[in-house]
C-alpha cells in the first residue's frame, strides 16, 4: 500500500458560532474523534462546508486540526477547488501545516471533461509536497472521473488513491483491476462502507463518524479484519444514522446531532438550511436506535 490511510475517518465538520469558526469547539472534537479509534481526521471537505469557507478560514481550519491532532493520527486535508491554483495553493498551506495528505475533489461546475480531470490533478500533483486522494462524487460535481482516466494518474507517485463517492459498487473492483490492488480506496458514503470493504477497499471517510466514531471504527475494523458478522451487525445498529444524516442538506443534520451531544452548536452557513423538524425527528430516532442518545 503506498500511503498508510485506513480505518474510519471522519469528514470532520467545521464548527461555527456567532458566524465565526468555533476553534476550541474544532479542538475539543478532534480530541474526541482520536479518543474514540478516529484513524484520521479529514478537515475541509464537503461536510466542513469548504464551499462557504473563505480562503484564509480554509487554510487556518486544516492548520487548527493539525495542532489539535499533534500527530496522534494523520490529518488529510480537504484541498479541493474548482480553480486549480486555488487547489494547489490549499495543498501547498496544508502541507506546510503538517498535514499528511490532501483530499482533492474533482472539479465542479467548469466541466472540464476527462482531459481537464487529467491535466488539473496533474499540475497538482506535480506542486504537492503530499500525497494527494482523488475525491470522485460526480452527484456534487456533475462529472464522474472514468476508471480508465484514474487509471492514468494512479502512475504518478503521488496520486495514491481515491475516495469512491459515486454509488457503484463495481467501480471498486474496475479500480482494483486497473490502477492496482495497492492503490487506496476509501468509502466516500457511509450506507456503502461494508460493501466496499467486502470488495477490497481500504477504509471510509465517513460522515457517520462525525457522531458515532466508536461505532464506525469498529465497524470498519471489523470489516477489514474479515469479521463480516460484526461488522454487519455494526452495519444495522448505524444503518438508520446513515440515512437520518442526509435526511436534510448536510451538514445540517450532522450539526444537529452533534449539537444533541453536546459537542457543538448547530450553526451552518447559507446556503445550508438548519434541518427541518422532520430531519430534526428521524435524527432523533435514528441516534436512539443507535444507542447513542435517548
Amino acid at each position: 500500500m503506498r500511503a498508510p490511510f485506513t480505518g474510519s475517518m471522519p469528514a470532520l465538520i467545521t464548527p461555527f458560532r456567532d458566524g465565526r469558526v468555533d476553534e476550541d469547539a474544532l479542538a475539543a472534537l478532534v480530541d474526541w474523534q482520536i479518543a474514540q479509534g478516529s484513524r484520521a481526521l479529514v478537515p475541509c471537505g464537503t461536510t466542513g462546508e469548504s464551499a462557504t469557507l473563505s480562503i484564509a478560514e480554509h487554510d487556518h481550519v486544516v492548520a487548527l486540526v493539525v495542532q489539535a491532532a499533534a500527530g496522534r493520527v494523520p490529518v488529510i486535508a480537504g484541498c479541493g477547488s474548482n480553480d486549480t491554483a486555488v487547489a494547489i495553493h490549499h495543498v501547498e498551506r496544508a502541507a506546510a501545516a503538517g498535514a499528511a495528505a490532501a483530499l482533492v475533489v474533482c472539479p465542479y461546475y467548469n466541466r472540464p471533461g476527462q482531459r481537464g480531470l487529467l491535466s488539473h490533478f496533474l499540475a497538482v500533483a506535480e506542486r504537492s509536497p503530499i500525497p494527494i486522494l482523488i475525491y470522485n462524487i460526480p452527484a456534487r460535481t456533475g462529472i464522474d472521473m472514468t476508471t480508465e482516466t484514474m487509471a492514468e494518474l494512479a502512475r504518478h507517485p503521488r496520486i495514491v488513491g481515491v475516495k469512491e463517492s459515486t454509488g457503484d459498487i463495481g467501480r471498486i473492483s474496475e479500480i482494483r483491476h486497473e490502477c492496482g490492488h495497492d492503490f487506496l480506496i476509501l468509502s466516500g458514503n457511509d450506507y456503502m462502507t461494508l460493501g466496499i470493504i467486502a470488495h477490497g477497499g481500504h477504509g471510509a471517510i465517513s460522515v457517520t463518524a462525525n457522531v458515532a466514531p466508536d461505532l464506525n471504527a469498529r465497524l470498519v475494523d471489523a470489516a477489514l479484519a474479515g469479521d463480516f458478522a460484526t461488522a454487519l451487525a455494526l452495519q444495522d445498529q448505524l444503518w438508520p444514522l446513515h440515512v437520518a444524516l442526509f435526511s436534510d442538506p448536510s451538514p445540517g443534520p450532522v450539526k444537529y446531532a452533534l449539537a444533541r451531544l453536546g459537542r457543538c452548536r448547530p450553526d451552518v452557513r447559507l446556503p445550508v438550511p438548519e434541518p427541518s423538524p422532520a430531519a430534526r425527528a428521524q435524527v432523533d430516532a435514528a441516534l436512539a436506535h443507535a444507542g447513542i442518545a435517548p
